[in-house]
């Protein structure tokens, strides 16, 4: 959600931020502003709509000449989208940008109008600017230590005050930042990419810390006002990471990662053919002592977890619940002592999913975390960790962080079986083996299916709703392909347990709805094409995604259309079978004329409730 940025140094500080900005448009934004100190005043400059827009204003009211300046794209939360509910945000002699949920907004409006404030918009970020500004004593860490106490909720500010024209301000509390730092520069940010064009190295800001940032460095203080000394983090991908590298959109880039991502994220967790996670705190005497598991998640991650659901199941036979994780949060879960929770996050700042950690780790249940961002929030909470070496995701709609997260949990599902004995080292070597072919599979998918998936997605351009229905496996598949459309495609989209149809759900069957059929499974494919022949002869248009062995097998007129890809093990399907799922959305959304890398109201981050 929403991206905070700022500057000081000695560049054009709103080129700077502007830049800075493009780099977070990812995370999904609605409005755009920046502040800069302009011979010793506040200018702010912020317009509703995209970072074209904001470039605009700026090339007709003329851009704030400086080198010290803080900068912003919102994701609306409270009030519409606007120029006044826009970023910055400002009293007499703060200015702020800000990244969260203040949750105690409205008292704190009421008694900040009670003492002769006024407010000229909506949003809870106006009301931390006059905040600062009513409590404000010359002294800025006082004043922000101060004001941190009052606010309830989740934010990082970006902070200016007007007396101190040198200097930019930030904290946080759950919401993410970090501070950058170069020869003679210094920056905030809500993510890396920002700041890459500029340095490498930065400092995880932890909750509650406050920095300062001047021309010649950066200092810390914890909540008890005390200075700290922080450990400087290098990124370990660079600027040409996160750009398109000459593609159109980041999406088709990153189904394009995906072999080197699968390569990266399990080679090195491999060692005599068998898995080892010991690096990531994951031992055999560990994982023996586990009476069950639950994984708790949001979205595509969840998805992620349902397949692991079923692999852990029926290798390693013990229980496995799936939870999304605002409902995990609040429905008492049953989990303690010998159970073990692993949060599944992409960006390891999910809101849901952070709380969710918290509260199994309060219930005494041992923690393991799946996340793909270095040093995040759950990366540093959980018990246990592994990362998904997914390199930088820039698409709000996961790949392959998505496709990563099934390969750790392939992983994590031999490790837990072999430790259980459920089975042999024989096996479980087998099953190694066969994931470490699968990046050449997902390879073939891409190289020979793209074509197929493209002509198919110009079928479903014009589709109101359509349907996804699998079995086992296929099923957990269908949910995230069915997600993965209706985020970039905005077509209504569901996934079904193909044996459900029965039912309720084929009363929507009509002439010409697409249905989008998987059928990996070799024992249940029989009762997946009986499924297909049910809706085929309502009338709906099937496109099948099968193995080829499947597909060769096929009735002539099964489906009408039928994308098939290489056969493996089939416990390892879905890792191949997602990728033609994903090239379809892609084309979908590309023939609809969106951009999927930037879908409406959504946030790559989605760091609020």
């Amino acid at each position: 959600m929403c991206g905070i940025v700022g500057y000081v140094g000695t560049k054009d500080c709103c080129d700077v931020l502007v830049n800075a900005l493009s780099k977070l448009e990812y995370r999904g934004y609605d409005s755009a502003g920046i502040a800069v100190f302009e011979n010793g005043e506040i200018e702010t400059v912020k317009t509703q709509g995209k970072l074209d827009d904001l470039r605009n204003k700026l090339d007709t009211v003329g851009k704030p000449q400086g080198h010290i300046g803080i900068g912003h794209t919102r994701w609306a939360t409270h009030g519409e989208p606007s120029d006044v509910n826009s970023h910055p945000h400002s009293g007499a002699r703060v200015t702020i940008v800000h990244n969260g949920i203040i949750e105690n907004y409205i008292e704190l409006k009421e008694y900040l109008t009670n003492k002769g404030r006024t407010f000229i918009s909506e949003t809870d970020t106006e009301v931390v600017a006059q905040l600062l500004d009513y409590k404000y004593n010359g002294d800025p860490i006082k004043t922000i230590d101060d004001c941190m106490a009052d606010l309830k909720g989740s934010f990082a500010l970006g902070i200016m005050f007007k007396d101190f024209p040198d200097r930019i301000f930030a904290v946080r509390r759950e919401s993410p930042l970090i501070v950058g730092v170069a020869e003679g520069e210094c920056f905030i940010a809500s993510d890396v990419p920002a700041i890459l064009k500029y340095t490498r190295d930065y400092y995880l800001l932890e909750h509650n810390e406050i920095a300062t940032l001047t021309a010649d460095g950066t200092s810390f203080v914890n909540e008890y006002l005390e200075p700290i000394t922080k450990e400087l983090k290098t990124a370990d991908w660079d600027m040409e990471a996160a750009e398109k590298g000459g593609y159109p959109h980041f999406m088709i880039k990153e189904i394009n990662e995906q072999p080197t991502a699968i390569k990266t994220t399990i080679t090195p967790r491999i060692k005599n053919g068998l898995p080892c996670l010991e690096e990531c705190g994951i031992t055999t005497e560990k994982l023996k002592k586990f009476k069950s598991v639950t994984i708790v998640a949001c979205g595509t991650a969840m998805h992620a977890g349902m397949v692991g659901k079923y692999v852990i199941e029926d290798l390693a036979r013990i229980p496995v619940n799936v939870d999304i994780a605002s409902e995990f949060r609040y429905r008492n879960p049953i989990v303690s002592e010998g159970d073990l929770v692993i949060i599944i996050s992409q960006s390891g700042e999910t809101a849901d999913s952070l709380a969710a950690l918290r509260l199994a780790k309060q219930k005494g249940a041992t923690t393991l975390a799946i996340v793909n961002a270095k040093g995040s929030s759950i990366a540093r909470e959980a018990d246990m960790l592994i990362y998904t070496l997914a390199g930088p995701e820039i698409a709000v709609a996961s790949t392959k962080a998505y496709i990563t997260q099934l390969s750790v949990m392939y992983l994590f599902a031999f490790e837990l079986a072999l430790a259980k004995e459920t089975v042999s080292s024989a096996e479980c070597k087998r099953l190694v083996s066969a994931l470490l072919k699968i990046p050449d599979a997902v390879q073939y998918v891409i190289d020979n299916c793209e074509e197929k998936c493209k002509f198919i997605a110009t079928k479903l351009i014009n589709a109101d709703s359509l349907l996804y229905i699998g079995r086992g496996l296929d099923y957990a598949l269908s949910m995230e392909g069915s997600l993965k459309l209706k985020e970039v495609s905005y077509i209504h989209s569901e996934s079904y347990a193909a044996g459900e149809l029965k039912h309720g759900t084929i009363s929507l069957i009509d002439d010409g709805m697409p249905v989008i059929a998987v059928a990996t499974q070799t024992d249940i494919i029989p009762k997946t094409i009986s499924n297909i022949v049910e809706v085929k002869s309502r009338g709906a248009k099937v496109i099948l995604v099968c193995t080829d062995a499947c597909a060769r097998e096929l009735k002539e007129g099964i489906a009408d259309y039928v994308v098939e890809i290489p056969h493996s093990d089939e416990l390892l399907m879905p890792i191949t079978a997602v990728v033609p799922l994903q090239i379809l959305a892609y084309y979908t959304a590309v023939d609809r004329g969106n951009n999927p890398d930037m879908p409406k109201n959504l946030a790559k981050s989605v760091t609020v409730e």
